[in-house]
């Protein structure tokens, strides 16, 4: 892993999905795919199958990943009750919070590779619907396509149900 406050890329997101033997490559695009819907025109897939990795601090301090579909918005009223806290604690990263933190910039933060190691993980459970989904590979131009199960079992994540009602 690299120094605090260096950004991270592709080649430590590769190095460690190859470490997990899993067989993956991440896919380099010549255009963005910062967003969900610019990551699913670009793998031609789905606007849902997109996984979406959201940093979060709880109650100011405590870092947390959650892992979320791109046809979905997470509740921070559920996050916050899943935690015991009230919904004011609960708040997005800011992008020096995530390069600190996670070592990635927003809209290329990966589901793995993280420069803390202890980070908890939830994945909302509407990922489910998808036996393949598609995740950031650490730069704003990378993905790569995972098995939702095989994800949930590499991050560590427990499912949980974050999706905002509509």
């Amino acid at each position: 892993m690299q120094e605090t406050g260096q950004a991270m890329g592709v080649a430590d997101v590769q190095a460690a999905l190859d470490n997990l033997g899993l067989g993956i490559t991440i896919i380099e695009f010549e255009s963005s795919t910062a967003t969900s819907q610019q990551a699913a025109d670009n793998a031609g897939c789905q606007l849902g199958q997109i996984v979406k990795s959201l940093g979060f601090m709880l109650n100011k301090s405590r870092p947390l990943l959650v892992l979320a579909s791109g046809d979905q918005h997470i509740d921070d009223r559920k996050l916050a009750r899943r935690y015991g806290f009230g919904r004011k604690k609960v708040r997005m990263m800011n992008s020096a919070q995530c390069l600190a933190l996670l070592g990635y910039a927003p809209g290329g933060i990966p589901p793995v590779a993280h420069r803390s190691s202890d980070l908890p993980i939830l994945m909302d459970a509407s990922l489910t619907r998808f036996e393949t989904i598609y995740a950031a590979g650490g730069a704003a131009h990378a993905i790569f396509p995972i098995r939702t199960e095989t994800l949930r079992e590499i991050t560590g994540a427990a499912y949980a149900d974050l999706a905002r009602e509509t």
